[in-house]
């Protein structure tokens, strides 16, 4: 074999590692749960932090929950297209995926997993395609939902209503994702992701 063949094997080699699983859902469908206990369980796996232009929360960290941008820095970063997908998500609050955040896992070998909303996972599935597997996590119902968004009390009243709104809206889009989970009685949504998470990174893209 030839060196430059050697290149070109050890280059789709590195392809092959190089795979995406994103999960999106409405907010509050416990999407980060899931995805933080496939975390803890899948070694290869690594969490791609988003950008967002939302204020920090008291028990959030720069770099390690979201890179938290002014309104002004995020919409130079887009102007300078270092963005994969961004999107305005709610009301002067966005939020992005960074194409180096991507690199940097990549570089280290790691499998990027996302926790996106809906726009920006179909966004992400669609500019990787088969190297993306495209998770939709649906609760129950609606009205399991609007009870688990009010319970949290993390938003105001209007911003509780602009979340189950587009949450009404989002559950339209789960046909267009790979697979949906329900997000029902937790353990069971823990195996079934495990499962198609596990199934998807011995496959072949």
């Amino acid at each position: 074999m030839t060196q430059g063949q050697e290149e070109v094997d050890a280059e789709a080699n590195t392809e092959v590692t190089n795979k995406l699983i994103i999960f999106s859902a409405p907010s509050g469908s416990g999407k980060t749960t899931v995805v933080r206990h496939l975390l803890n369980t899948i070694p290869d796996l690594e969490f791609s932090i988003s950008a967002t232009t939302r204020a920090k929360r008291p028990n959030e960290t720069h770099g390690v929950d979201y890179y938290f941008y002014t309104k002004e820095a995020f919409l130079e970063a887009v102007e300078e297209n270092k963005f994969i997908e961004h999107e305005e998500v709610y009301n002067g609050i966005f939020y992005g995926t960074l194409k180096s955040e991507v690199d940097r896992l990549w570089a280290a070998k790691k499998t990027v997993i996302f926790d996106l909303d809906v726009q920006g996972g179909l966004t992400i599935k669609k500019y990787y395609q088969d190297r993306a597997l495209a998770l939709f996590l649906r609760p129950p119902s609606v009205q399991i939902l609007e009870e688990r968004l009010r319970n949290r009390s993390t938003e105001s009243a209007s911003q509780l209503e602009e979340r189950i709104a587009k949450a009404k809206t989002e559950l339209k889009f789960e046909h267009q994702f790979d697979k949906v989970i329900v997000n029902d009685v937790l353990s069971d949504t823990f195996a079934t992701a495990e499962e198609v998470v596990a199934s998807f990174l011995k496959s072949e893209v």
